[in-house]
């Protein structure tokens, strides 16, 4: 899929991209970065970047935007807020996965049940994360297979 006009390079690291002051409902997102035979995919560098609760992107800094590493068991984490919506798209993230010495994979994760889902002509199934309330929060999951 395509980044989107809002991507902007060289995030910070970080593994939680909740901002100070925020009271948006929280979300965590695990899972696994894999090759297409099952193996992980270590220190692959996962790109992360969406709308803050109103909608709108900060295209000036780096507001819900930063990337994790995989660990050595293809394993990643990141802790962010569920994202708002605007005019025309149904809730996203957009993320960029890229193996060590491979294809960087840009796509986007969506949520389940969301009422946009129907009308966004961008929105797969296949991206639909598994998500689950949890104490004040949703987990989520997804896994992504590349080419490492």
């Amino acid at each position: 899929m395509t980044a989107g006009p809002f991507y902007t390079p060289d995030s910070p690291r970080r593994s939680s991209l909740v901002e100070p002051g925020s009271k948006a409902e929280r979300l965590v997102l695990v899972g696994l970065v894999i090759s297409p035979r099952c193996k992980p995919v270590a220190n692959a560098l996962l790109d992360f970047w969406h709308c803050d609760e109103a909608g709108d992107y900060d295209n000036r800094g780096f507001r819900y935007r930063g990337h994790v590493l995989a660990d050595a068991q293809g394993r990643y984490s990141l802790e962010t807020i569920v994202p708002g919506e605007y005019p025309g798209r149904t809730r996203h993230i957009h993320v960029k996965v890229r193996p060590p010495g491979g294809r960087i994979l840009t796509t986007q994760l969506y949520f389940p049940d969301e009422p946009g889902n129907r009308s966004d002509g961008i929105y797969r199934r296949e991206l639909t994360m598994q998500v689950a309330p949890k104490r004040g929060q949703r987990d989520a999951k997804f896994d992504f297979v590349v080419a490492g």
